[in-house]
């Protein structure tokens, strides 16, 4: 499991005794092993949560607002290196006994947002990255497998070149 400081970690004691109340928090810090087959969140970049808190009730607290992240990875169709910045909405609830899947864990006196901004991160990094929109992919003559035209033979298939059919 990734490990997280105090960062995401805030007190909400106050704002649960006045069920109605909001309150706007920013929370800013690296968040390791973010990553998906062909991109990442760039390792020790800070993942950046700009939320407003609101009370339901002395036991849940809606978290709504905007998480930003740096991201790098490889083009799906060039493998050269690509990066960006990735934004997502999130609109999320946290309860004192959570559904998995569905709520995230409210403390009695205060909220981890790890997780959520966590997932969405997850959900918001490019699954199949481009460098450009037009990108052809590789460069035919450099491919190892030749070009459409005239593939590299392979050796294993040798043999299969003396066949002959009637």
């Amino acid at each position: 499991m990734a490990t997280h400081g105090p960062a995401f970690v805030v007190g909400v004691t106050e704002l649960l005794r006045h069920p109605g109340t909001r309150r706007e928090v920013v929370v800013r810090a690296p968040l390791d092993d973010l990553s998906l087959s062909s991109s990442r969140v760039v390792e020790g970049s800070d993942v950046e949560a700009r939320l407003v808190l609101e009370a339901l009730s002395d036991t849940a607290l809606t978290a709504t607002g905007t998480i930003t992240a740096e991201w790098a990875g490889e083009c799906r169709r060039c493998l050269t290196a690509v990066e960006g910045s990735l934004e997502t909405h999130v609109q999320e609830i946290f309860e004192s006994r959570p559904v998995e899947g569905e709520t995230y864990r409210l403390a009695v006196d205060h909220v981890d947002l790890a997780p959520m901004i966590r997932d969405a991160v997850l959900l918001a990094l490019p699954l199949a990255p481009l460098c450009a929109e037009a990108c052809a992919g590789p460069e035919p003559e450099d491919h190892p497998l030749g070009t459409e035209d005239q593939p590299v033979p392979d050796d294993r298939w040798a043999a299969l070149k003396e066949l002959k059919f009637d």
